[in-house]
């Protein structure tokens, strides 16, 4: 056999730009989504929710709504105790003291109380769903409205009305970290401190595919089918709120049109479903409408920071402080307490070799939808911060901010670098990183750009945002190689594909390790029961956790072939070799040997392995983003008008998807900064509930992103590769909101917060002239 790569097998390999391997079948609309899947007799939900953000729940009136056509059964939370439903416990957390932090107790429809608008009251249950809404809109509430907050300070205020019993002073936990003394030492001696205010505003998720799911009891198991970021996860937290062992839980999961950490978790309509599925013995199906998801789904952000910079004359950074007030919403949701608390802490450190670092947290409850991680879930919070602080700190020194930024480098030779967060940056040359993405934006040519666009009426501003994230914490993850009959590989695990496009990086590392035919390989990722492992997909890990698995599945994958090869070939196993080229098992020495598939068709199954990858320690992507933007002052309108980034991630195997992967990153960082908000009034209503009062942005505010790279390949993991599904947030923030900065400080306004708005803009010029007129 010929042991010479086929052409085909190059262009698959490892760093190539493979188009995605499921488009073809997404635009032929040949997808399934939650909401595509049906059963036979399904009936359908629809949840009652709380128009109150706050209120003592006397009654619930469903007398005329369960005399309505076609409705089946109405829940509510006695209904749930009565079926065996528990609390949606929270994780455990410790406070900053050690002790423990309170975990209030969460059914999921309200008992007693209501503690946001959108919490949900009632579960009805109805032949079609025009029957479910008209009945659910028949379902009568008697709510004793109480006092709301909104914001994490205001919930922090004394005598602010309290949501939960078992949280005095509505704090949900406490964290800090840092040494203390030794920061209020550097502080005491610093030549110059910096000081921000810095709202990180609230954003809806809006993933493209709302949240649906098709609930059924079958064979004494409840199933679930819906749309996650990892069925393994999911299916082990809802057994928990069932109350049933863990293989009496079934989750299955087909495409899913977006999440950004929003999918993760469980949600209160979920358990719901499947014990009415239980109770009425037909499958019970669910889909969210756009006006309930702006309630319902799990919102993002929404913190509050007093950052400070100590400095010294040379401009050396000597310490860092942060102080955040972290909005929880009324209940804790999925890994809340995560991003404004060790993420922040982590994240803020960035490339900068500054000694000390503190967080003091305080996490809040509130009377507002809860909150829970949104692509990056603190990490680009943390950079925000520390870049806002830099180029504030350099104008007020008098300091060049690129020059500030080159004298706090980490520099190469001092990785590995251990940082005061007790991270190791095992890999990174961050300032060459700066200096090309500076030379790709042609930072010398701004001038003249500058000079065109004020002869046009307008004032341009540029910012740099140079980010590090540190990417989730190690978790298991299954490797599995299947080969069927029909001449396909299926490789099976437990991330899950949310819009990533995961078939094919996963395809060109096992291409890479076996030489197996790339249009061969096919991924499964969504069934629980198919899984020994899974850790989901969030942290920018997957091809860290899933591309090693693989890698150690391949590794069996090979022992095994050797020894199947032996008996074929007639030869001694260790006379047997594996060349993964040509993806064959050859005596060595001679020309006798035999293709990886054609001996997988003659020994069917010998060659099958499942293995489960520890997980590898967090990597650290990193790069650095240029932009520029214009400002009308007449209108405060802002566009980014140029954007150049340079990354560092490592070994990318897919280089057009981790370019998608970051301009999409960059998009909603853009979005966030200037257009989108969420925004409640002091009673606690929701008034940016649609798409008619929440701006996301569009295409049009999409610049072009042309993206350098300078890949340090991360010494952390087997593939070298760093993680870059959120990075584009992390730079992108920071980047826009500083040339934003840089393009109105002359006109004497040194800080504005995001959204960045055209109305916030003007007023902000508006208040500047009216000082400077004083």
């Amino acid at each position: 056999m010929n042991a010479i790569t086929p052409p085909r097998m190059e262009k698959f390999a490892i760093g190539q730009p493979v188009s995605r391997k499921e488009d073809p079948m997404l635009l032929r609309g040949d997808g399934s989504y939650s909401d595509d899947q049906n059963l036979p007799g399904q009936l359908y939900a629809v949840i009652v929710r709380s128009r109150y953000a706050h209120g003592i729940l006397n009654a619930i009136d469903t007398t005329e709504a369960r005399a309505m056509p076609g409705v089946h059964a109405i829940l509510t939370a006695a209904d749930l105790r009565a079926g065996g439903i528990k609390h949606m416990a929270a994780a455990a957390h410790k406070n900053a003291d050690g002790s423990e932090a309170p975990r209030p107790p969460q059914m999921p429809l309200a008992e007693g109380r209501v503690r946001y608008v959108g919490d949900p009251v009632a579960c009805v249950i109805a032949e079609t769903p025009a029957q479910a809404k008209d009945a659910a809109d028949a379902v009568l509430l008697d709510i004793e409205s109480l006092p709301a907050i909104t914001t994490a300070r205001a919930a922090d205020a004394p005598g602010a009305p309290l949501l939960h019993d078992e949280a005095p002073g509505n704090v949900l936990m406490t964290y800090h970290h840092g040494d203390a003394a030794a920061v209020a030492a550097a502080f005491a001696k610093a030549a110059h401190v910096t000081k921000l205010s810095i709202r990180n505003s609230r954003i809806v998720v809006a993933a493209m595919e709302p949240r649906s799911a098709l609930a059924a009891f079958e064979d004494n198991r409840f199933v679930l089918r819906v749309g996650c970021q990892g069925v393994f996860g999911l299916r082990d937290s809802l057994k928990n709120v069932l109350g049933v062992p863990v293989e009496a839980v079934r989750v299955l999961t087909g495409n899913v049109g977006g999440s950004f950490g929003m999918k993760a978790s469980v949600y209160p309509e979920y358990p719901c479903l499947l014990l009415a599925a239980k109770l009425l013995g037909r499958p019970v199906k669910w889909t969210d409408e756009r006006s309930d998801s702006f309630l319902s789904d799990s919102h993002g952000r929404d913190h509050e920071c007093d950052a400070e910079m100590a400095l010294a004359a040379d401009g050396a950074i000597l310490a860092t402080r942060f102080t955040v007030w972290g909005n929880m919403g009324a209940y804790m949701s999925n890994a809340t307490t995560i991003p404004p608390t060790s993420n922040t802490m982590k994240n803020s450190i960035g490339v900068y070799a500054h000694p000390l670092v503190e967080v003091t947290s305080r996490c809040m409850f509130t009377n507002t939808t809860p909150v829970g991680p949104y692509r990056g879930a603190g990490r680009p919070e943390g950079n925000y911060y520390m870049e806002r602080l830099i180029d504030t700190a350099a104008a007020e020194m008098g300091l060049d901010r690129v020059d500030l930024r080159r004298r706090n480098h980490i520099q190469p030779n001092q990785i590995p670098y251990t940082t005061p967060a007790g991270t190791i940056y095992d890999s990174g040359d961050f300032p060459t990183v700066m200096d090309k993405a500076l030379a790709a934006a042609d930072w010398d040519g701004y001038p003249a750009r500058a000079k065109e666009t004020r002869a046009r009426g307008k004032i341009r501003g540029r910012g740099v945002g140079q980010y590090l994230e540190v990417t989730a914490p190690p978790s298991s993850e299954m490797g599995g190689i299947t080969f069927g009959e029909d001449g396909t590989v299926t490789i099976t695990t437990g991330t899950l594909d949310y819009g990533q496009g995961h078939a094919s990086p996963f395809a060109q590392v096992l291409c890479d390790r076996l030489g197996v035919p790339f249009d061969s390989v096919r991924l499964f990722q969504g069934d629980s029961d198919k899984l020994i492992a899974g850790g989901g997909t969030g942290g920018s890990k997957s091809l860290m956790a899933s591309g090693a698995a693989i890698v150690e599945a391949s590794v069996l994958c090979i022992e095994a072939g050797k020894q199947a090869a032996s008996e074929v070939l007639e030869a001694s196993v260790a006379d047997i070799e594996f060349s993964s080229r040509a993806g064959e098992f050859r005596i060595a020495g001679t020309d006798r040997a035999i293709g990886i598939m054609a001996l997988a068709a003659q020994r069917p199954g010998t060659l099958d392995v499942q293995t489960i990858h520890d997980g590898a320690p967090s990597a650290y992507p990193n790069g650095c983003h240029v932009c520029e933007i214009e400002l009308d002052p007449e209108t405060g309108i802002v566009e980014v008008v140029k954007y150049s980034m340079v990354n560092d991630f490592g070994v990318m195997v897919n280089p057009m998807l981790v370019e998608g992967q970051a301009h999409g990153g960059i998009v909603q960082g853009i979005g966030q900064a200037l257009l989108e908000a969420m925004a409640y009034d002091e009673d606690g209503q929701l008034q940016t509930g649609s798409f008619m009062d929440y701006a996301v942005p569009h295409a049009v505010h999409a610049p072009n992103m042309p993206m350098g790279s300078h890949p340090v390949p991360a010494k952390t993991n087997v593939l070298g590769a760093k993680g870059c599904g959120e990075a584009g947030c992390a730079g992108a923030l920071p980047a826009v909101m500083n040339a934003l900065v840089d393009a109105l400080r002359p006109l004497g306004i040194a800080h504005i917060d995001m959204p960045a708005t055209p109305e916030r803009v003007w007023q902000a010029i508006q208040h500047a002239q009216i000082k400077q007129a004083a």
